[in-house]
């Protein structure tokens, strides 16, 4: 999470306000949460 953030923030270089880098921080969490939900199940439930 850090190293992505890290690297977006790179390529942005300075924000011109606090909610830019709050909205920059809730799309790589979004990004990362849809990753993790649609990635392979290793948990089978019990039928």
């Amino acid at each position: 999470l850090n190293s992505q953030i890290k690297r977006r923030t790179r390529v942005v270089g300075l924000f011109p306000s606090e909610e830019s880098l709050q909205r920059l921080v809730t799309a790589v969490l979004v990004e990362i949460s849809e990753a993790w939900e649609s990635g392979k199940s290793y948990l089978k439930p019990k039928n």
